[in-house]
């Protein structure tokens, strides 16, 4: 059996299949090969002779995040009437690391120039290498394109605004000033801030080195603020402002208020102050001048708190106003002290002590009920209590409580000393005698809908009050200077000594008088308050009446008020009223 040899064999096809796959390895090897010094060459290239040109690219492209301010809302009056708005304005900013920077000195002196600032601030900037600086803010636009003009590398411009107050001093403590943050600081801008400002936006955008915007990246919008409307009458307020300036510099005082409620709605026609400040030029304005003292200074208001104890009294049962009450010789005795009248008035009706102003009389009356009935009236008209009306630092005012009250307080405190009041306050709570016993909050916002008024007194017990009020401004009264041609008021005179921590400065007043008018058919009350006269008399009815009287007269004819009764002329006759047109 012979042995089989096994023997390999190729054909011609396979072996030159074989030779073709080395030849594809080898030629797939050189082109990778190829493909990575090609890149090594680019890299090199793009290394050593491109940097430049990619860098400058890098730098006159850059990503940025831009606050987008929302508008504030406007503060307007009862009918529309700008009282603060918005003026474009241009905010200037530096970025230190901008390409360029810094600036050359005459470029820096240039925009100093231009922006009225110190060169040094703008060097500074430079210096800081920040990214963001402020340079000027509340720019007005036209002097902002000036200032870009002279192109400095880094120096931007953003839109923004000013706040402005058309009506100026005149309204300015109610209405208030923003900061230059535009974050409201007093008044109306400070209390209703939130609902003002919105909401601030932004923009991420790639912008070149110039900051034009080469696209937006991302972006949230702003939403603007809500516009406030204002209870006040802006030819009221300045009626007001006009009058209780004018009150102030002629008796020589140290300071006024005045306000004008609706009688109806305890809408704030007018909140006048003087002195005032205008809150478009802040520059050296005292602290006395921006203060609301209509609502953040309390006072012991004296006699103008007698129509609420009597009211009290009458709404009891406990005296009518024609009840009898002996002031003896004007003069009772209290827990060792003295309490006495202007004069021996001897007897008097209720009625005629309104009239009168007696501080005996009242005593008299205000020791017949109980001090916790007091204490209940006086916390029901609103005293102790901040007004909430809608301005930042309404006071409010002091009432003790009544567990604590002696004989002699409980007397006091019947005509007016011994507590204390705002004189928003106490307009307040004469609306319970024009709205026919009820008291209704006073308000500075304009209402839509009649106010949630309450109940204090019958219709009658306000009624007769009104009427005994009406004796004030009689020549036998304590107002005669009060009377308003053509119209019946209602009112009480108020004059107080200032309290020290020596006691009761006997040279220091508080001359007020708060009216109703038309007394018959209330329209509105006005309140003025006049701090420290110092030339000619001191009384209220002297000193706050007439003021009352500019006030009231220019009212009726801006709220074409019908009169009530004849006027009379310079000779003393009277003539069916003819009212101006408004």
């Amino acid at each position: 059996m012979s042995k089989a040899r096994k023997y390999l064999s190729f054909s011609r096809h396979d072996l030159s299949r074989h030779g073709f796959q080395r030849g594809r390895s080898r030629f797939a090897g050189f082109l990778f090969a190829g493909a990575f010094l090609a890149l090594i060459a680019r890299a090199a290239w793009v290394q050593c002779v491109e940097d430049d040109f990619y860098q400058h690219q890098g730098e006159i492209r850059q990503v940025s995040d831009i606050d987008l301010s929302a508008s504030r809302g406007r503060i307007t009056d009862r009918d529309g009437r700008p009282l603060a708005l918005n003026l474009p304005t241009r905010t200037l900013w530096l970025d230190a690391q901008a390409p360029g920077s810094p600036a050359s000195p005459s470029q820096i002196d240039a925009l100093a120039h231009v922006l009225q600032i110190d060169p040094d601030l703008v060097t500074r900037a430079y210096a800081s290498h920040r990214r963001f600086v402020y340079l000027s803010r509340q720019v007005d636009p036209d002097l902002a394109e000036r200032a870009m003009r002279l192109d400095l590398p880094g120096v931007y411009a953003s839109k923004g605004y000013r706040r402005f107050y058309p009506e100026a001093a005149v309204a300015s403590n109610v209405v208030g000033f923003t900061g230059i943050d535009g974050r409201g600081q007093e008044g109306i801008e400070r209390a209703a801030n939130a609902r003002l400002s919105g909401v601030d936006g932004w923009r991420r955008a790639l912008h070149d080195a110039r900051g034009n915007v080469i696209a937006t990246l991302a972006q949230a919008a702003p939403r603007d603020g809500t516009d406030i409307g204002l209870s006040l009458d802006s030819p009221v307020q300045f009626a007001a402002y006009r009058a209780l300036q004018n009150a102030v510099q002629r008796f020589d005082a140290r300071s006024g208020s005045a306000i004008v409620l609706d009688a109806h709605t305890g809408e704030v026609l007018a909140m006048a102050n003087w002195p005032s400040f205008d809150p478009n030029t802040r520059a050296r304005t005292s602290g006395l001048a921006m203060r609301n003292r209509a609502v953040t200074d309390v006072f012991e208001p004296g006699s103008v708190m007698k129509p609420l104890t009597i009211a009290l009294a009458l709404q009891q049962g406990r005296v009518t106003p024609d009840s009898i009450v002996t002031t003896g010789h004007g003069r009772i005795r209290l827990d060792g002290a003295t309490i006495h009248d202007d004069a021996d008035f001897g007897t008097l009706t209720v009625a005629g002590v309104i009239e009168k102003s007696s501080n005996v009389g009242t005593t008299k009356i205000a020791l017949m009920m109980p001090a916790q009935d007091m204490w209940q009236n006086f916390h029901r008209l609103g005293l102790g209590q901040a007004p909430r009306a809608g301005l930042p630092g309404e006071a409010r005012g002091n009432v003790r409580p009544w567990k604590h009250w002696r004989r002699i307080e409980q007397a006091t405190m019947g005509y007016g000393y011994g507590l204390s009041a705002s004189l928003l306050q106490l307009a307040q709570a004469y609306t319970a005698f024009a709205n026919d016993g009820v008291m209704v909050p006073a308000t500075l916002h304009r209402l839509s809908a009649p106010p949630a008024g309450r109940r204090l007194y019958s219709a009658r017990t306000a009624r007769e009050v009104r009427m005994m009020m009406e004796r004030v401004v009689s020549p036998d009264g304590t107002a005669p200077d009060a009377v308003v041609n053509g119209f019946t008021v209602a009112g009480k005179t108020g004059t107080a000594y200032r309290w020290t921590p020596h006691g009761y400065d006997r040279s220091h007043y508080r001359a007020s008088f708060v009216g109703i008018i038309p007394a018959a058919h209330p329209r509105v009350i006005i309140a003025v308050s006049v701090d420290n006269p110092r030339k000619g008399s001191h009384f209220g009815g002297a000193v706050a009446g007439p003021a009352f009287v500019d006030i009231a007269t220019q009212t009726m004819q801006l709220l074409s008020v019908q009169p009530d009764k004849p006027a009379i002329n310079d000779t003393g006759a009277t003539h069916a009223p003819k009212f101006p047109a408004t």
